[in-house]
């Protein structure tokens, strides 16, 4: 069973927009729907972010949305880095496209729910929800049964 999880105090992350919500939680394919699935063993190297990076450039080029593109990099390499960092490793990547939005969802080993860090200017990690956030006209997370969540964020293009 798919649960929203939406601790203020744990995230600022929302509700997926009902199109996204509807695919993710009936497991029905999209209508631009491209999934990448991560190897068990570079699903926790740092190497798995460019490849990440690389299937969106490709998925979007296909899509004819390229303008998205830097955007959409750098959203997925923050929410692909989170997966190897605190989710166990990132299982897997999928990508959505619905009229003027674009959807990247990021599934990791982990229920823990992602933490948008207080700003700390001396910090060297901990902005990169904060920046998601700052891309993305929303983003957030869902508890997917077992021992795995869906990372979501949607850009408008």
């Amino acid at each position: 069973m798919t649960t929203f999880d939406a601790r203020p105090q744990a995230a600022i992350g929302s509700r997926p927009p009902a199109w996204l919500s509807s695919i993710l939680v009936e497991g029905r394919p999209g209508a631009c729907d491209a999934v990448f699935p991560f190897q068990h063993r570079s699903a926790v190297e740092p190497a798995c972010v460019a490849t990440a990076r690389r299937f969106v450039d490709q998925t979007l080029g296909t899509w004819g949305a390229l303008e998205a593109a830097f955007d959409m990099q750098l959203v997925v390499s923050e929410l692909v880095t989170n997966a190897i960092r605190h989710g166990g490793g990132a299982a897997q990547l999928r990508l959505l496209s619905h009229e003027a939005e674009l959807a990247c969802v990021v599934t990791d080993h982990s229920r823990t729910v992602p933490v948008a860090a207080a700003p700390d200017v001396f910090s060297e990690y901990g902005r990169g929800l904060r920046l998601v956030d700052a891309l993305c006209s929303a983003w957030g997370w869902l508890s997917a049964g077992g021992s795995r969540k869906l990372v979501w964020a949607v850009i408008t293009s």
